[in-house]
């Protein structure tokens, strides 16, 4: 089952839940936090196309 592992947004109030938030308000450094939340979770950036990025855990266990 793919779990959200993190989220990075540009607009805190439009997102919410239980993973890590991080705000960027500028595109190219929230696309930077994203790809390197990737390599550090080990997981796969989702870009949304919405200003928002979310990072998920596909591996099965």
């Amino acid at each position: 089952m793919a779990k959200i592992v993190a989220i990075v947004t540009s607009d805190q109030d439009r997102v919410g839940g239980g993973a890590p938030i991080f705000v960027e308000p500028d595109k190219e450094k929230r696309e930077s936090t994203a790809f390197l939340l990737e390599k550090i979770l080990d997981a796969i950036a989702h870009d949304m196309k919405d200003g928002n990025f979310i990072l998920v855990d596909h591996r099965t266990e």
